[in-house]
């Protein structure tokens, strides 16, 4: 499947991320393909390889899925990783793409899980 992204599409995914995501709590959001490569990226950390976090993400997806399979399910629909300061939340959009939101511990799992599923509603316009 192919998404050609224009200008205006771009603008209305960077609106949503922002809207949704960094305007309550996340700190960082990127949205990849299944294949790893980066879509789009918004927010406030530094991000020195974005491009190996957007394809590690996108592996971690894939053997997530692989380990669904094993246990009788079709796919898991969201990841998350907890750490000491930061915190990662997996969401896939459609089956091509997924939203990868890092946020710290001030702010909810149940609030990212939320504005994610927002976010995707309105994603998938644009990306199918």
């Amino acid at each position: 499947m192919h998404v050609i992204l224009t200008r205006d599409r771009m603008s209305e995914l960077e609106n949503i991320l922002e809207t949704e995501l960094l305007e309550n709590g996340a700190d960082h959001v990127f949205i990849v393909d299944a294949s790893g490569n980066l879509i789009i990226e918004r927010g406030n950390l530094p991000m020195g390889d974005i491009l190996s976090l957007a394809a590690l993400s996108a592996a971690n997806f894939g053997a997530t899925e692989q380990i669904a399979r094993l246990i009788g399910e079709e796919d898991f629909s969201l990841l998350f990783h907890k750490g000491a300061r930061q915190n990662i939340h997996f969401s896939r959009i459609g089956r091509n793409f997924i939203l990868v939101t890092l946020f710290g511990n001030d702010v909810s799992l149940g609030l990212i899980r939320l504005r994610s599923s927002k976010a995707i509603e309105k994603l998938l316009n644009i990306l199918g």
